[in-house]
This record gives C-alpha cells, sequence and structure tokens, in this order.
C-alpha cells in the first residue's frame, strides 16, 4: 500500500498523447486564446496610455527653486529629458499596437462572420469584440446561461484559427 502504483503501458501512452497534444496547443492557439488577443492587446494600450498620463504628470509637475547661488548644470534636466524620450518610445509601442489591435479585430470579425449560425456570432461578437460579460450576453439574447455556454462552445469549435505568417 506504501510502494507508489506502478504505470502499465496505457498510462504511458495516455501521458505520452497528453504531452503531445499540449505541444501541438502551443504551436497552434485555440479559437478561444485567438479572440481572447483583441481584449488583451486593448488592455495593454490602456495601460501604456495611463502610463503616458503618469510620466506627462510628472514631467509638468516641475518646480523651480529661486537662488542667488550659482549651480551647476541641474540633474532635472536629465530627467526630463528621459521622461520625454520614454514618452515617445511609449506612444510609439502604443501605435503599434493600436495598429496590431486594428488588423485583429478586421481578422477576427473575418474569422466570426465565417461561423454559419447567426446567433453564434453575435455571441462571439459580443463577447470577443464588444468585451461584454456573460450577464449581459444572456440579457440582451434573451438566452439562459446554460445555453448561452452551450451556443459559444458550438461557435468555438466551428472557428478556423488563422495560422501565424511570422514571414512579415
Amino acid at each position: 500500500r506504501d510502494q507508489p502504483r506502478s504505470r502499465g503501458l496505457g498510462d504511458v501512452y495516455k501521458r505520452q498523447s497528453f504531452v503531445r497534444r499540449m505541444g501541438e496547443r502551443r504551436m497552434q492557439m485555440t479559437a478561444k486564446e485567438y479572440l481572447s488577443q483583441v481584449f488583451h492587446i486593448d488592455q495593454r494600450i490602456s495601460s501604456k496610455l495611463s502610463q503616458v498620463m503618469r510620466l506627462r504628470e510628472a514631467a509638468t509637475n516641475c518646480t523651480a527653486t529661486l537662488t542667488d547661488m550659482p549651480r551647476p548644470d541641474s540633474p532635472s534636466h536629465e530627467r526630463m529629458a528621459d521622461t520625454i524620450c520614454k514618452i515617445v518610445d511609449l506612444e510609439r509601442e502604443i501605435n503599434k499596437d493600436i495598429d496590431r489591435l486594428v488588423d485583429l479585430k478586421a481578422e477576427a470579425r473575418r474569422v466570426i462572420n465565417a461561423v454559419s449560425d447567426p446567433d453564434q456570432q453575435l455571441i462571439l461578437e459580443l463577447r470577443y469584440l464588444c468585451y461584454k460579460p456573460w450577464n449581459e450576453i444572456m440579457t440582451e439574447l434573451g438566452y439562459s446561461e446554460p445555453t448561452i455556454y452551450r451556443l459559444h462552445g458550438e461557435a468555438l469549435k466551428k472557428i478556423c484559427v488563422p495560422v501565424k505568417n511570422d514571414s512579415f
């Protein structure tokens, strides 16, 4: 009883199959992972915009001390330049993220429109493109919780996730 259970050949095959599936899964996104990218990129953009706002506030909250004593070059000028560089870099990242978001939303919309059932399309659009919570989707469409989840699951099975082309 105290001995660990020895694994039979069936357990080994199950483990190998699981590891193989997990490896394939890492290579290919699930439909849910693919559609959720839109929300995650949007959240990253919001986070970076907040960072830019805080940096701008820090840059404009400079105070000057008036004195008749001579001083060497102020390190605050360097800090100001560093802050401005950070703002410019973040704004570049935000612009790239916005471009990526627009492209990904258009692609996701095409993928969702390929689902044949209009109710399933609407559920996917509301969830992944409008970021609505389940309770709002249920109320808006008039479906029960199990029905919404069933339709959502069926819709995800119909999604054909585009394969990334890393050549560009």
